[in-house]
């Protein structure tokens, strides 16, 4: 499986990669992320246990995450579970519109003797069913939340109501 997902946002190319990056706050971003573990953190670099759920089908892996900001790029190698040996790499395109184009390429094969079945395995199950659902719906959710983070900071900018309304009830 070789597979790449993308969308373009209308927001700040930081707060973009920061949402990307930092998986320790994705259980309470992304509603389809039940938990994430970091079992060992240095730096830029990590070792968690994720846990997501595809459409109510809990799946979980374990992940090697280094970040480089610089880049900016952000790369997971599964470690464990089913997908062990998956590489997942995050990358953010920045246009001369101020939007930033955030893709996620997969790349995956188990490996097993039998091709036909490897192939239908990972392109289909693992590929189709569950990595392009979940990496679609975390991309959908880093859009939302970075073009509302712009909306509030170009409404504070110009005095203007964000498009976030606060009412009181009483």
């Amino acid at each position: 499986m070789n597979r790449a997902i993308d969308i373009r946002i209308d927001g700040d190319l930081g707060a973009i990669y920061r949402l990307g990056a930092e998986i320790e706050h994705w259980p309470q971003l992304l509603p389809h992320y039940r938990d994430v573990k970091i079992l060992w953190q240095d730096g830029n670099r990590c070792v968690a246990k994720m846990y997501a759920s595809r459409d109510g089908i809990p799946v979980s892996w374990m992940c090697w995450q280094e970040r480089d900001p610089d880049t900016p790029r952000v790369t997971f190698r599964h470690i464990g579970g089913f997908t062990r040996g998956m590489v997942a790499v995050w990358t953010f395109d920045q246009h001369d519109d101020d939007t930033v184009t955030a893709r996620i390429t997969h790349e995956f094969r188990k490996g097993w003797p039998i091709q036909g079945l490897d192939r239908f395995v990972t392109d289909t199950i693992v590929g189709e069913f569950f990595t392009h659902n979940i990496a679609g719906k975390t991309l959908g959710m880093v859009k939302l939340l970075a073009e509302a983070d712009r909306d509030s900071q170009r409404a504070a900018i110009s005095g203007q109501p964000s498009a976030i309304s606060h009412q009181t009830v009483g």
